[in-house]
């Protein structure tokens, strides 16, 4: 009897542990496209449609954190402001953005933290502070979308929201719709590739200490059925 309760209780944990550990891959696959959900619910709330989620725009609002992460001041507030140029003569070819393709970008809301926060806390404690902000999120003529984060453990963490009022789908084209793109930081919406770099390290360490939890259970588990038996 004793050994039925010890192998239930053991069985139980493991279970909830595992659960613990999907859940969590599940929130962590990407930031970007939870940020764009978020983006266009308050739209809805507002009865304002939906934009699409343009990996080409996402995939440019990275370039655009990449080349102003070493801007993000103590108070949590950006002073980098790339030229025009850039979008069309690094952005975009990083990206590879057909350049036939390159719409009209109509706004764009950046923003930083020390720290990594959820998806939720950035969008409200980082990118959407003010009247300003808010009025630009809500802009009647966006059609589309884009987010990009970059980032390490150390921080800061960046996070750039573009907008664009372009033809839906036949704007900011990926050549090979994004399969030659080389992701080595940050994350990018639109892209079902999980984050690189330091959110991909965040993962990998708390998964690791599961790991270590699972494998002290186990041996205690073994440790215990062993002398019962």
């Amino acid at each position: 009897m004793m050994l039925k309760k010890l192998w239930c209780w053991g069985w139980f944990t493991v279970s909830n542990l595992l659960l613990v550990t999907v859940v969590y891959s599940k929130q962590h696959g990407n930031p970007a496209n939870d940020l764009v959900d978020i983006i266009n619910k308050n739209r809805t709330a507002q009865k304002l449609p939906q934009l699409n989620d343009n990996p080409g725009l996402g995939c440019m609002a990275l370039q655009y954190v990449e080349e102003c992460k070493g801007n993000c001041s103590k108070n949590n507030t950006i002073n980098c402001r790339p030229s025009e140029d850039d979008f069309t003569e690094i952005f975009a070819p990083n990206c590879g953005v057909e350049l036939p393709t390159f719409g009209t970008i109509s706004g764009h809301i950046v923003g930083c933290q020390s720290k990594y926060i959820e998806p939720s806390e950035a969008f409200s404690q980082v990118l959407i502070r003010d009247k300003k902000a808010l009025s630009l999120l809500r802009n009647k003529t966006h059609t589309e979308v884009g987010v990009g984060m970059i980032g390490n453990h150390k921080g800061p963490f960046l996070w750039c929201v573009l907008f664009s009022s372009g033809q839906t789908n036949t704007t900011f084209v990926l050549e090979d719709r994004g399969e030659g793109i080389k992701q080595k930081k940050g994350c990018f919406s639109g892209s079902s590739t999980p984050c690189s770099g330091g959110q991909k390290n965040s993962v990998f360490g708390n998964n690791l200490t599961m790991g270590f939890i699972y494998t002290f259970l186990l041996q205690y588990l073994y440790s215990n059925l062993f002398l019962t038996i």
